[in-house]
C-alpha cells in the first residue's frame, strides 16, 4: 500500500508538532523553575526533587525573569504541542501508518529527550523498518514489520554519553527495566518486553566496563555505521509520537540479508530477515534515487556483502 496525500500531511504535522514539544520537554526535564522569598528578596531556583530542593539560579533580575519566562513559556508549549499530537495521532491510526509497540515509542522519547537518540544510538533490528516505510511512501506488511522489542546500536558520534545513560533512560521511561542476567545485553521490563544493546566491534574498545550492560562486540555492526542515516517521526499504538533513528537503508538491506546466513542465527528469524533485506532492496532502487545502489557504492562494500548486492542487482536485470 502506498502512503496516500492525506498520509503525508499528517506526517509533516506530525514532525512539526513532535519537534516543538521536544524543544519545551527538555527545557522542562532540567527541571521545575520556581521562586522563592529569602531575606526580603525574590531568588529563582531549579527544583530537582519532590521535596522542593533545588538550587539558587539568582535573586530577581532581568536574567533570572527570562529564565523563567521561558520555563513557562516551554510548559505551555508542551501542553499545546501535547493537544496537537495527540489530533494528529488520531489521524494517523486511522490511516493506519506504521505504529511500533508502546514500549517501544517510550524508549525512543526519553532518549530523545535527554539527546542521545542519533548522536549516541540508532535504532536497527525491525523497529527501523517504519523510519524505511515512511521514507519511501509506502505501508510494508505486517509480516514484516511486525517486532516486539528494540535493537539499538551504539554510535558514538555524539562523544561519550554519561555513565550508564541508557540504562537511566530506560529506567526513567519504565522502572521495571532491568538487567536480564543471562543475556547481559539486554534489559527487560516486567510485561516481558526488551531492548537490546549492540556494539560495533569498532567501538569496543571505547565501552566503559562501568556499565550495566555488556553487550558483545559484533564486527557486522560496523557495517550500519556506514552511508547517512534516516529520520522520521511516527506514532506508536499507545498515542504518543516518538522519533525514529535508523541506518542508511542499503547497509541496513544488505546487513539483513547477510545476517539471514549468519551460522547460528535462529532459524525463526531466516525469512524475516531475507524478506526484509530483499524488499529493502527493491524500495531503494525503487523510491529513494538519493540512496543510489550504482558502482560507486558496490565499490564501498566488503568482501562478505557484495555477493548479496551482485545477487540482487542479478535478480533485478532479469526481471526487468
Amino acid at each position: 500500500m502506498e502512503i496516500n496525500e492525506e498520509g503525508k500531511r499528517v506526517l509533516l504535522n506530525l514532525a512539526q508538532h513532535y519537534d516543538a514539544w521536544l524543544e519545551a520537554t527538555r527545557l522542562i526535564a532540567r527541571g521545575r523553575l520556581a521562586w522563592k522569598a529569602s531575606g526580603g528578596k525574590d531568588y529563582l531556583y531549579r527544583i530537582v526533587d519532590r521535596q522542593g530542593n533545588g538550587t539558587s539560579l539568582g535573586p530577581r533580575s532581568t536574567a533570572t525573569e527570562a529564565l523563567h519566562g521561558d520555563y513557562e513559556r516551554a510548559r505551555h508549549g508542551q501542553a499545546q504541542t501535547g493537544t496537537q499530537l495527540a489530533t494528529d495521532h488520531a489521524i494517523y491510526r486511522a490511516l493506519r501508518l506504521p505504529q511500533p509497540p508502546s514500549f517501544i515509542g517510550a524508549a525512543l522519547r526519553e532518549l530523545d529527550v535527554r539527546g542521545l537518540l542519533g548522536s549516541a544510538y540508532l535504532v536497527v533490528g525491525t523497529s527501523a523498518l517504519s523510519a524505511y516505510a515512511i521514507e519511501t511512501g509506502t505501508i510494508l506488511p505486517t509480516e514484516l514489520s511486525a517486532t516486539a522489542d528494540l535493537d539499538v546500536t551504539w554510535i558514538a558520534t555524539g562523544g561519550a554519553p554519561e555513565p550508564n545513560a541508557l540504562f537511566a533512560a530506560l529506567k526513567a521511561a519504565d522502572g521495571t527495566y532491568a538487567v536480564n542476567t543471562e543475556r547481559p545485553f539486554q534489559l527487560r521490563n516486567a510485561r516481558g518486553e526488551e531492548v537490546e544493546l549492540l556494539l560495533p566491534a569498532s567501538l569496543a574498545g571505547r565501552w566503559s566496563s562501568a556499565e550495566k550492560l555488556h553487550p558483545v562486540p559484533l564486527p557486522e555492526q560496523d557495517w550500519l555505521l556506514k552511508g547517512r542515516p534516516i529520520t522520521h517521526v511516527v506514532c506508536d499504538l499507545g498515542g504518543g509520537a516518538a522519533r525514529l533513528v535508523v541506518p542508511d537503508p542499503r547497509w541496513y538491506a544488505l546487513h539483513k540479508l547477510w545476517l539471514a546466513d549468519k551460522p547460528g542465527r535462529s532459524r525463526l528469524k531466516v525469512d524475516k530477515d531475507r524478506g526484509q533485506g530483499a524488499t529493502m532492496l527493491d524500495l531503494v532502487a525503487d523510491r529513494m534515487p538519493h540512496y543510489p545502489l550504482d558502482d560507486a557504492f558496490r565499490g564501498e562494500l566488503p568482501t562478505e556483502l557484495r555477493p548479496y548486492f551482485d545477487s540482487w542487482a542479478t535478480r533485478r536485470r532479469v526481471k526487468g
